[in-house]
């Protein structure tokens, strides 16, 4: 062996070993990440979290080397169910939804948030990394997985007339997101409305929906309150979302660039899920014209809304609710199995058990 050829492998070594160290997709190059995320660009969870955190944060961590194409819904002309497919197409390499929104494809992603199951975010964060591992065996069949949860604000009612408890929603029409919050309404008398989020605001305009679904700072950023006049504050579920990565394309980075993008997803999943705390009483200041707790959204000066606070009847009929006819309208959804691992995973958190009919 040469003595050139000795040290052409030592500099070699050294040249790889400089080229790791370099950036976290040096050892594979440019890193161009497609990725569709949130529902509306004018949401402090796009504003706030995603581009800092990724479309900044990821090039100015890397030198450039890992870019992010990142756009919202409108942006790409989506209403939330196709993002799954999009993903798992390679269409896009990230995507984030709700996990109710996608249920449609992979029913075990509604238990995270069954309407009426998390009466305070706290849970809501509890149960969603509680179930992560096994909607994650469920989604790797179709070749995507999560990588983060979140949520958006509380989920509450805007509605166009007044509502003061449950039993207003009779006869309502009311627009939802899918999954379980389809049973609350059908159980309060109401009608379920499918609609994609960037089209509730023409809905609501136009009479099609007396009613809406949404988080309360959520609501708020899409300018619902121009087109509603009351809100019903009452936790329905929280919309607790996913950051959903397309499988094949996660498994071919290096190394160190996955490892980068898991600790990035990391630092979001806890951004996103203080913001959706602080966001919910903020959502509800901001509607109603308070400017001391509205520090996120848009104070509404101009015909603010009138909030009403769910009462501890209501809430009681809300749990009443997730057994009765909420969590047995999941389980025929998704099969006896979900049921065995709700009551594995999700009851000792919650307290509230799943009863075979």
């Amino acid at each position: 062996m040469s003595r050139i050829g000795t040290l052409g492998r030592a500099l070699l070594g050294a040249v790889l070993g400089t080229a790791m160290l370099a950036g976290p997709a040096a050892a594979q190059g440019q890193v161009n990440i497609q990725a569709v995320t949130q529902p509306s660009p004018a949401i402090p969870q796009w504003t706030r979290v995603d581009i800092p955190m990724l479309r900044e944060g990821l090039p100015q961590q890397t030198n450039g080397r890992v870019r992010v194409t990142l756009a919202s819904w409108p942006e790409r002309n989506l209403n939330g169910p196709e993002i799954v497919r999009l993903v798992r197409s390679g269409q896009v390499d990230i995507g984030a939804v709700p996990l109710n929104t996608v249920a449609g494809d992979v029913p075990l992603l509604d238990m995270a948030d069954l309407a009426g199951l998390n009466p305070d975010i706290g849970q809501a964060r509890r149960i969603a990394e509680a179930l992560t591992p096994d909607l994650n065996r469920a989604l790797e069949r179709i070749g995507v997985r999560i990588i983060a949860t979140a949520p958006y604000p509380a989920q509450v009612l805007f509605c166009r007339d007044r509502v003061n408890s449950l039993a207003d929603l009779r006869g309502k029409r009311i627009r939802t997101g899918g999954g379980s919050i389809n049973d609350f309404v059908t159980a309060v008398g109401g009608q379920a409305v499918g609609i994609g989020f960037p089209e509730v605001y023409g809905a609501l305009e136009r009479g099609v929906v007396d009613c809406a679904i949404t988080g309360t700072g959520s609501g708020n950023g899409a300018r619902w309150y121009e087109v509603t006049t009351h809100m019903y504050a009452l936790p329905v579920a929280w919309s607790t979302f996913g950051y959903f990565v397309n499988l094949a394309w996660w498994n071919r980075l290096d190394a160190p660039t996955r490892d980068l993008l898991t600790s990035t997803f990391a630092q979001i999943q806890d951004q996103q899920w203080k913001l959706g705390e602080e966001a919910s009483e903020d959502g509800i200041a901001c509607n109603i014209g308070q400017r001391q707790g509205c520090s996120i959204g848009r104070l509404v000066e101009n015909r603010p809304m009138t909030v009403t606070r769910a009462t501890p009847e209501d809430l009681q009929t809300l749990r009443g609710i997730l057994t009765n006819n909420v969590l047995p309208a999941f389980v025929r959804r998704c099969g006896a199995a979900c049921g065995e691992t709700y009551n594995r995973v999700v009851a000792p958190i919650s307290g509230v058990r799943y009863e075979a009919r």
